[in-house]
């Protein structure tokens, strides 16, 4: 890592650190079902995940150029560290919150509410790259978890239909098999999306601070947050493991192999197109849709619904915090 600026050294440290909670928050999206249904161990599931995340995090940057350049614009906000800090403050705060009461909200949104609101309070709404927010965090908020939902649903239906007169033994037994491969897709793909969300942060915060020429993802920051988001899986988030695992729908390892699919080919498929979508969502409904293939009821909606408060007012919440933490940055004289 190259010599860098007090505040920098500050705004890389805090940012490896939301890396940190977010590869704990968001270790549910990968292990959840494959540990609920018993194929893995806790131990064994949590360390083949953040092997697989580190993996993901080399896989391109184009959701790291989306959160460095498609959230601000940057000709407005040069120069202004502080808009960094502030926003991985109000992220921090909003998925330490969120992974006390167990909540599977999205780190994603946490990290794009707070660059936001900091943004807003530094210079107002003409900060914010509107087009883009629309078309790579508005359309993918709502279309993603409408993807998982339909995914899971039919890759249910698929299944069954396919195993329909197989013996129900021989049917877990090959599914049990099956799980531990579509869990390392599941945990690869989130590596693809997440971890270069804070990439692109701190290559955000490089480009203000000018100490690159444009915003492209230097290899020490991908090698730092690759790390920091692995080790933060090994830990584990085991809350929310219970609540993904257990509340929303009683898994099989056949109905964790059709949620983990459907949910990673979504995630695959909005890396490549450089959309910071949130995993937690997609894998959420992923598991909703392969329960209500079953039947309605087999769904808990209640403990669903409590998700979808915490997925609606993850952005403007996030984006309070961060707002009032650059007002106080500025009344200290940090900015």
């Amino acid at each position: 890592m190259p010599d860098l600026p007090m505040m920098l050294v500050a705004i890389v440290a805090l940012a490896l650190f939301f890396d940190y909670t977010n590869g704990a928050h968001d270790s549910a999206n990968a292990i959840a079902t494959i540990v609920s249904t018993k194929v893995l161990s806790p131990k064994v599931a949590v360390v083949m995940a953040a092997s697989l995340n580190l993996a993901g995090a080399f896989m391109g940057e184009q959701v790291a150029k989306t959160i460095g350049s498609g959230i601000v614009n940057a000709d407005v906000v040069a120069g202004c560290q502080g808009i960094v800090l502030a926003a991985l403050f109000g992220a921090i705060f909003w998925n330490l919150l969120t992974w006390y009461l167990g909540l599977p909200s999205s780190s994603s949104h946490a990290l794009i509410g707070g660059l936001m609101g900091a943004a807003v309070a530094y210079s107002g709404f003409d900060a914010l790259n509107f087009m883009s927010i629309f078309k790579k965090v508005i359309i993918p908020l709502v279309l993603s978890p409408m993807a998982g939902f339909i995914g899971g649903y039919f890759f249910m239906v698929l299944l069954s239909w396919l195993f329909h007169k197989a013996k129900p033994r021989k049917v877990n037994n090959l599914f049990r098999k099956l799980q531990i491969v579509s869990s390392a897709f599941m945990a690869t793909s989130h590596g693809q999306n997440d971890a270069q969300k804070t990439m692109g942060i701190i290559t955000l915060a490089l480009f203000l601070s000018h100490e690159i020429p444009e915003i492209h993802v230097p290899f020490w920051v991908k090698l730092s947050c690759a790390l920091a988001m692995g080790l933060g899986t090994a830990t584990g988030g085991w809350k929310i493991v219970k609540t993904m695992g257990h509340k929303i729908f009683k898994l099989e390892p056949i109905h964790g192999c059709a949620a983990e699919t459907a949910a990673a080919m979504v995630i695959t498929g909005a890396s490549h197109f450089g959309a910071p979508i949130s995993t937690t969502h997609v894998i959420s409904t992923s598991v909703l849709g392969v329960g209500a293939s079953k039947r309605l009821s087999a769904v808990r909606w209640g403990v669903a619904g409590n998700m979808v408060v915490a997925w609606i007012i993850t952005i403007p919440a996030s984006a309070l915090v961060a707002g009032g933490a650059f007002y106080l940055l500025k009344l200290l004289g940090a900015v």
